[in-house]
């Protein structure tokens, strides 16, 4: 949308203003992960982050919001799976029939497959039963995303954006036009959908975003990723971005699980970095969490 986005001047902002939320994805998907994630909530430069239901690790990563409840903890709602060796299954069933599960009992490892075949009915009951187990395990969910976008297709965005309305949380939704959507890879159905839901949500007021930037995942950064970092800050444009990123300790497990291991760690370091907290500053960029998003949703 080109007019600014109205939830700038509810949190103070001018509308010029470039906000940034540093969000960490995949937090408990393996035990690097939420190792990471504590050295990060003590540094206190990332400030969002979002936990997989499903994965191995999430209890742990529980235990940490309960031990830092100033923490903003959201639900990465996760509907596939795509390590190959390392996998994960629903939480709600283990019906094949739900259109969710492969061959092999598991989350399908690519979202094409869980977009054709999942049922809409059973998707919904998984992303309610994930969001269900994070609260009842202490997590005080700021916000709902999806786990590689698998949600932001027309199939599934009407039941993604009902489970954050539910929960009086925000979801994860741009402000984008029918181009940008397309661009991010939503199908040609799903636009339509988009734009409704866009305008739908934002004359009932509840908060939205810009834009997102991903640091890449690739292994060709790992080594050294602080320039390309600053470079991605300092190209925000105003309005509020999704700013994400995979931080993870380096183990013998993530090194055996993920081939983008070494992007992983260069997260971590990048994102625990003083040189990366006063370039922020020196920018003139505002850090915000979806608590304050969550906030303005709740009329707080």
């Amino acid at each position: 949308m080109s007019f600014p986005n109205p939830v700038l001047k509810k949190l103070g902002f001018a509308d010029d203003a470039r906000v940034v939320i540093l969000h960490m994805d995949d937090v408990g998907m393996c035990h690097a992960s939420v190792e990471a994630y504590r050295q990060l909530l003590d540094f206190g430069l990332m400030s969002s982050a979002a936990v997989m239901v499903p994965c191995p690790w999430f209890m742990a990563a529980t235990e940490i919001c309960r031990q830092y409840p100033h923490a903003d903890m959201g639900v990465h709602l996760t509907i596939n799976s795509e390590w190959h060796n390392f996998r994960w299954s629903p939480i709600s069933t283990a019906d094949t029939a739900s259109g969710m599960i492969d061959a092999e009992g598991y989350f399908y490892d690519n979202t094409k497959a869980v977009r054709e075949n999942g049922n809409v009915h059973a998707v919904a009951t998984e992303l309610h039963a994930q969001i269900q187990r994070a609260l009842a395990a202490g997590v005080d969910a700021t916000h709902v995303d999806a786990h590689m976008g698998a949600l932001l297709h027309s199939r599934f965005l009407g039941i993604y954006v009902q489970a954050a309305q539910q929960h009086h949380v925000p979801a994860m939704m741009f402000r984008f036009s029918a181009e940008q959507m397309l661009q991010e890879g939503m199908d040609e159905a799903g636009v339509n959908v988009g734009l409704a839901a866009i305008e739908h949500l934002e004359n009932q007021g509840v908060p939205l975003l810009d834009a997102i930037v991903g640091m890449p995942l690739d292994k060709a950064f790992g080594d050294d990723r602080m320039d390309l970092t600053k470079q991605l800050l300092s190209d925000l444009k105003p309005g509020i971005t999704h700013f994400l990123f995979h931080a993870a300790i380096d183990t013998p497990e993530l090194r055996a699980l993920a081939p983008d291991w070494q992007a992983r760690v260069g997260d971590l370091r990048v994102f625990s970095s003083p040189e990366l907290r006063d370039f922020i500053q020196q920018q003139g960029i505002h850090i915000i969490g979806y608590r304050q998003l969550r906030d303005v949703l709740r009329g707080e």
